[in-house]
């Protein structure tokens, strides 16, 4: 990994996973959802479901024990460098800003490599308009997406 990867031209924290204010009702309501879908999983011996939802609850809770650590975000001349990961700008398609604070304040970036997923930064603190404005310079943006991928609403509203 190259010591500099370009100019920097904006920079900032995030943090590496969203923690939410799960309450004691989100507890008992996943609990029970998750006890169910076990006890169906055993009664009709889908011992793969049983074992995803053992597996899901056991990452529920290693997350609600670990503190999220800050990632540094750097856009810069060269590409995006999230943490220790690079990305140039030559392997990213297009990007798309949604802000709709104080719910959804979020940079995408879809990849030329149709295998690679597309990646989310939040914005936090930054100004939409500033990072818009820096990215044109390098990527297209898509205008057409308006609202978050549905697995990231879903995801939100379920607090997972």
């Amino acid at each position: 990994m190259p010591k500099t990867f370009g100019t920097i031209l904006a920079s900032w924290n995030i943090p590496e996973f969203e923690k939410y204010n799960r309450s004691v009702f989100w507890y008992i309501g996943f609990g029970l959802l998750g006890f169910f879908c076990l006890i169906y999983a055993l009664w009709t011996v889908n011992f793969l479901f049983a074992l995803i939802i053992i597996i899901a609850a056991f990452v529920v809770y290693i997350q609600e024990k670990t503190e999220a650590l800050p990632i540094k975000c750097l856009i810069t001349s060269k590409g995006i460098k999230l943490g220790a990961r690079l990305y140039f700008y030559s392997d990213i398609k297009q990007f798309w800003i949604i802000y709709d604070p104080p719910a959804v304040k979020k940079l995408y970036f879809s990849f030329r490599n149709i295998l690679s997923p597309q990646l989310a930064i939040s914005l936090k603190n930054q100004n939409p308009i500033k990072i818009r404005e820096i990215l044109l310079q390098f990527l297209d943006e898509d205008l057409e997406k308006e609202r978050e991928p549905f697995h990231e609403l879903l995801g939100r509203w379920a607090k997972i």
